[in-house]
């Protein structure tokens, strides 16, 4: 196959999976970055449920977004609550570098990750 035509078929594939808005526009969710270490993804997930203001209820024992009980899991959700309430007003997927922007929905089982466009 032509270097064209590999561009092109991953071109394709891309756009069949990642999704996309009918104003061209990508959803987008903000989660841990694998490479931060715990410690960090702690201080980082204890501000964002703290002065932050995500909604951390849900990654609370009992709640949808509880499992896996994991740092990086939770602060995904914190990161993400975080980024959708606040990014039309400033608020960004930063986190002293702990976080990252990823346009694969990362809902799974009963958690499901808020979008805002």
């Amino acid at each position: 196959m032509s270097n064209v035509l590999l561009m092109i078929f991953f071109a394709v594939l891309f756009m069949s999976i990642v999704p996309q808005k009918t104003d061209g526009e990508f959803e987008q969710w903000c989660i841990a970055d694998e490479q931060t270490p715990d410690e960090e993804l702690q201080v980082a997930l204890d501000w964002a449920c703290g002065k932050g203001g995500a909604d951390c209820i849900k990654i609370q024992v009992n709640q949808p977004c509880y499992f896996p009980n994991t740092v990086r899991d939770h602060a995904s959700y914190a990161f993400n609550d975080y980024f959708q309430k606040f990014k039309h007003k400033g608020g960004s997927c930063y986190f002293k570098g702990a976080a990252l922007i990823t346009e694969l929905d990362p809902s799974h089982n009963s958690c499901k990750y808020q979008f805002v466009p």
